[in-house]
């Protein structure tokens, strides 16, 4: 696969000061493609940048390790509260860039308060979340990874492994920004019923052949519900113990989006009363304990979680919609031109 190309980032810096920037939560494939991109980045006053990679996350314990930086660059699970921006501002950080769309983990007003600017990447490669969605919900429905394992062991029995047709079903898509528009081109693709609900309709979306409707009748009529909405107050544990009673028996519900959109304990009781027949998860509302490290010689703690696995019917991957080579070149270009020029501020 090719590496994908950046045009150079062009900074005038005559009137900023030197740009020392501490990345938090990085592995070493992030390390590896932002110091390749740093060195295409160029300044007037030709000042190198420096950089320093932090594994551990950026909170209010750790937030000393940034003085005498002017930029901090954070992920999804860092945790950018008042306490943490407060310490920031004392270490002389001006700019926080989020190297995601999501901001929920920021105190947006907090930082707006001290005088540190927030900015995030809006859009990335949708179609790569997209396409997760679509191997999330074609994977438990065709149970590919249990043949997959069957077949390895000489077991080609088909009994436990039917699934049903995608082609004429009616799916429900909540939340039709980039990456939902993405998921609903394919699954229109597939001769899919689309339907959609979103507080800010687009146009684009009903011109595709999708449809619009309140949230309970897009609750009761899909056979699959998939999320693709922000978390903010009012998205919190949007898919609760009402919203699942709605919902017709047997449904599929995938999410993609953020943890915090579904309720752990309905989904559960939704799951052992089969409410809810297949259930797919990229992420996980207290996932910042888990997700992105290797646990598999400890003993995991989080209850709910551990019982999520014990289902048949549930498949969990560990954040990974983002994962693609193209996605993580958009992203890392954006976050820098973000540093240098001061682009997409909240």
């Amino acid at each position: 696969m090719k590496m994908l190309k950046h045009e150079k980032v062009h900074a005038n810096q005559s009137d900023q000061q030197q740009k020392h920037i501490a990345f938090f939560s990085t592995r070493p494939y992030e390390r590896a493609l932002y110091s390749e991109l740093l060195e295409t980045v160029s300044v007037d006053n030709d000042k190198p940048i420096k950089v320093v990679f932090f594994e551990h996350p950026l909170n209010a314990s750790t937030a000393a390790s940034c003085n005498g930086y002017s930029d901090v660059v954070v992920f999804v699970n860092d945790d950018i509260n008042a306490a943490t921006i407060n310490a920031l501002k004392r270490c002389g950080v001006k700019h926080i860039a989020l190297r995601c769309a999501g901001f929920n983990n920021v105190d947006v007003k907090a930082a707006k308060k001290a005088g540190i600017k927030v900015s995030r990447v809006p859009a990335y490669s949708p179609e790569t979340v997209a396409e997760h969605t679509l191997a999330l919900i074609l994977t438990l429905n065709r149970k590919t990874h249990k043949a997959y394992n069957r077949v390895r062991e000489g077991n080609f029995d088909l009994g436990g492994l039917m699934g049903f047709t995608l082609h004429g079903k009616t799916v429900g898509v909540i939340g039709t920004g980039k990456i939902g528009q993405a998921v609903i081109r394919i699954l229109l693709g597939f001769g899919c019923r689309v339907l959609c609900f979103d507080p800010q309709p687009d146009n684009d979306v009903t011109a595709s052949g999708a449809h619009y409707v309140t949230l309970n009748e897009l609750l009761e009529k899909s056979v699959i519900v998939t999320l693709h909405c922000p978390l903010n107050e009012k998205s919190h544990h949007i898919i609760n113990a009402e919203s699942i009673d709605k919902m017709p028996q047997g449904v599929m519900l995938i999410n993609t989006s953020r943890g915090g959109l579904v309720d752990d304990n309905a989904i559960i009781k939704g799951l052992k009363s089969k409410k809810i027949g297949y259930l797919g998860l990229d992420v996980y509302e207290r996932e910042s304990e888990l997700f992105f490290h290797d646990h598999s010689q400890e003993i995991i703690q989080d209850d709910i979680f551990q019982r999520l696995t014990t289902f048949p019917n549930v498949l969990i991957t560990g954040h990974q919609g983002f994962f693609t080579l193209e996605a993580l070149h958009e992203i890392a270009a954006t976050t820098l031109n973000n540093i240098i020029t001061g682009a997409n501020t909240l």
